[in-house]
């Protein structure tokens, strides 16, 4: 299922990326293909395992697949990915920031220095992509989580579309893999809570994924793409 989940969130070459949302629907015949193979698949007491339970050890795969804590992901967006799921963009307090943060490893200052939060009056809140800056630029921030890497991409994919998001990911190409990891996640996240405006921000990153990075393979480096994305 790994080999198969790295596949289909991937893109197989030429092709793009599996869809979140299309993602567990997907995923059935590549594990169901696991499951067939064997004469029969006994559970941890011995009994016959059922189509039934196989196919929730296949949404349990997923779901552990795109888990970020699974991941090589940094403790700023450790902590984010945390804090969107248990607040969403509501504000929390600084307490529950704090002690969350400690627990990922990062401290609430420090997300904030990053840019991707509000702290203030002893509420913390997430920014969201449509208020994260115009004039960014990623080989001069001293402090760039993947969650703020991925949001950028999202605004400027929804305000100047694929080919300018594919020279801003050209900028920070080693972060393009834990971007899509991200997305998927965060999907899946949003559609569990019913987010619906959330969960289509991030469908849309990755069905046009195969576009900005075949963007940012072919973009020209240096100055003039600078220029390009108005970060003189």
């Amino acid at each position: 299922m790994p080999i198969a989940l790295d596949t289909m969130v991937g893109g197989a070459i030429g092709q793009s990326p599996i869809a979140p949302v299309d993602l567990a629907q997907a995923a059935i015949g590549p594990g169901m293909a696991v499951f067939s193979k064997y004469s029969a698949v006994l559970t941890q007491d011995g009994s016959p395992m059922s189509v039934h339970d196989a196919l929730i050890l296949i949404n349990r795969e997923i779901t552990e697949y795109l888990n970020p804590d699974a991941g090589n992901f940094d403790a700023d967006t450790l902590f984010c990915a945390a804090w969107f799921d248990q607040f969403g963009w509501k504000t929390g307090t600084f307490g529950d920031a704090d002690t969350l943060a400690r627990a990922k490893g990062t401290v609430v200052e420090g997300v904030r220095d990053a840019g991707v939060i509000r702290a203030e009056a002893g509420e913390v809140q997430l920014l969201k992509w449509a208020d994260y800056p115009e004039d960014w630029n990623p080989g001069t921030d001293k402090r760039l989580p993947v969650w703020e890497a991925c949001h950028h991409i999202i605004r400027v994919l929804n305000t100047r579309g694929e080919i300018e998001a594919g020279k801003l990911l050209a900028m920070m190409p080693e972060r393009g893999e834990t971007i899509r990891q991200l997305a998927y996640h965060l999907y899946t996240l949003c559609e569990r809570r019913k987010w619906a405006e959330d969960a289509r921000a991030y469908n849309e990153l990755i069905t046009s994924w195969h576009a900005i990075v075949t963007t940012s393979q072919d973009s020209e480096s240096g100055p003039q793409m600078e220029l390009d994305l108005g970060l003189e």
